[in-house]
């Protein structure tokens, strides 16, 4: 059986982490959230106070970037949790207001070039599965398999919002909604790598689809170009 690298982008609140996660367990390969690096960066400057509602201190930003490290380590539950300097942040990146940020330092072009870079360089001995917003189109353009993953933004932010609400956050089903359409929009109108489906990529639109139906249809794609 040969190593591949899966490249799995989708809309926010798709699902797509959770597939990649799943898939790279069954089949002993390194799975890589790019997302957390975005949302790690977005803390950094949360931290720093270089981010607001506003705008965001771009000079701050470049001037610190290779002082920002990021990694992943599996926990004893088996469970990929993302450090920042060496600090364990994996709660703190996915609040709603974290996640807002990481689709905001999304859009600068040196946060992409430089987190872009890391994730090649990850993926250089392949048996990797690795998620995000560009992966097929940017970071890996010859994956040997490429997935889409959609659903509507309705269902994305029912699931958002039952994630929120099951780590204690007291979120409203509107504002979830707003900031899924939101960051959609950023994602797909961004300068900078936008969200797009790879031509060779397979879509999965899940909306209606089970956990157990979708990652059926992605064992059976796996298994085509790995055997």
């Amino acid at each position: 059986m040969r190593k591949i690298i899966v490249a799995i982008d989708g809309f926010s609140s798709s699902g797509k982490s959770t597939i990649a996660k799943t898939l790279a367990k069954e089949a002993g390969y390194i799975y890589i959230d790019t997302g957390a690096m975005y949302r790690a960066v977005a803390l950094f400057c949360a931290e720093h106070n270089w981010i607001d509602n506003d705008a965001i201190d771009e000079k701050s930003l470049r001037e610190n970037i290779d002082k920002i490290a990021i990694r992943f380590k599996t926990n004893e539950e088996g469970k990929t949790e993302t450090y920042l300097n060496g600090k364990n942040v994996e709660k703190e990146i996915r609040s709603l207001e974290i996640a807002n940020g990481a689709s905001r330092v999304s859009t600068l072009g040196f946060v992409r070039k430089n987190l872009v870079a890391r994730q090649q360089k990850m993926g250089t001995s392949k048996g990797v599965v690795m998620d995000g917003r560009d992966i097929g189109t940017v970071v890996f353009p010859n994956a040997e398999l490429k997935l889409f993953i959609t659903a509507t933004p309705e269902v994305r932010a029912r699931r958002r919002m039952t994630e929120l609400q099951n780590k204690g956050e007291n979120v409203k089903y509107e504002d979830v909604l707003a900031n899924v359409k939101e960051r959609d929009y950023r994602d797909t109108h961004r300068a900078e790598s936008p969200l797009v489906r790879a031509d060779d990529a397979v879509e999965i639109d899940n909306s209606e689809m089970t956990p157990e139906k979708q990652l059926e249809t992605v064992r059976a794609l796996f298994h085509e170009k790995v055997f």
